[in-house]
């Protein structure tokens, strides 16, 4: 096994989730796309992992994960522009634009690839992404409960209740939030014809589904989780007993990266 692909397989054994702690400040900044990105960039070790967070969330959303990864390698977490510490979004809110910022701010701050890409709901499509746009930079893959690129426009004539809870939210969402979510789409389809990287790969999915999400909304869910299995190549989806859409809220071990 390629030393790149054992330290990959790894992962698993690094994202142990624990009882809550203290939050995850960021510690630095970086000018990414002419604002002031903050980040927080721990412990040594390569290949680094880089988590990205789903809408509305800042790096602080892996504030169980981060501070045991770090201790076997490099980890950065981040608040995406417009989010938290970080300044203001001036440029587009796309995936592949989202992307690019990921990958400007890897450079700025001095961490080398190939990196193990975890990302969570809307981080999990970013993530997609970048593998897609830089994939001699990926070592492995990890999604948790990405947002598929059709998830709105099905959800829309497959579950329409659940989409109308979803507009009635959008109301309230910032303006940073209205922009990633009205771009989610965009690129994407741009995407389909870059291969993925052949790297290890995990899908992993929610273990239940509260009442409100019953039904038409779960059908959906089960039916876009087979469709990210054959846009990843063929992975299997994995789901975490016990956990709901913020996986990494859940005091479980994930599984590892395998080859």
């Amino acid at each position: 096994m390629p030393r790149q692909n054992r330290l990959a397989a790894s992962l698993g054994a690094c994202l142990v989730l624990l009882p809550a702690c203290s939050g995850l400040p960021m510690t630095g900044h970086a000018k990414v796309g002419g604002s002031a990105q903050a980040y927080r960039l721990e412990g040594a070790g390569s290949p680094a992992v880089v988590f990205q967070s789903g809408l509305g969330d800042g790096g602080d959303a892996w504030r169980k994960v981060f501070p045991q990864l770090v201790r076997q390698r490099a980890g950065i977490a981040y608040d995406r522009l417009g989010y938290g510490d970080s300044g203001q979004a001036a440029g587009r809110r796309d995936p592949c634009a989202i992307a690019r910022e990921q990958h400007e701010l890897l450079r700025s701050v001095g961490l080398q690839p190939p990196y193990i890409l975890v990302g969570h709901s809307l981080g999990g499509l970013y993530q997609y992404a970048y593998a897609k746009l830089y994939p001699d930079e990926v070592a492995g893959l990890v999604l948790l409960e990405p947002t598929h690129p059709e998830h709105l426009q099905r959800m829309k004539s497959e579950a329409p209740a659940m989409a109308a809870l979803i507009r009635f939210a959008y109301l309230r969402f910032s303006g940073t939030m209205q922009r990633e979510f009205d771009s989610q789409t965009v690129c994407v389809d741009a995407l389909k014809d870059k291969p993925m990287p052949a790297v290890p790969v995990k899908l992993l999915l929610r273990g239940r589904f509260l009442p409100p999400e019953s039904g038409s909304f779960a059908s959906l869910m089960k039916s876009l989780s087979a469709d990210w299995e054959s846009l990843l190549g063929g992975t299997r989806a994995m789901p975490v007993a016990g956990a709901g859409h913020y996986l990494q809220r859940v005091t479980v071990c994930l599984p590892a990266v395998t080859v």
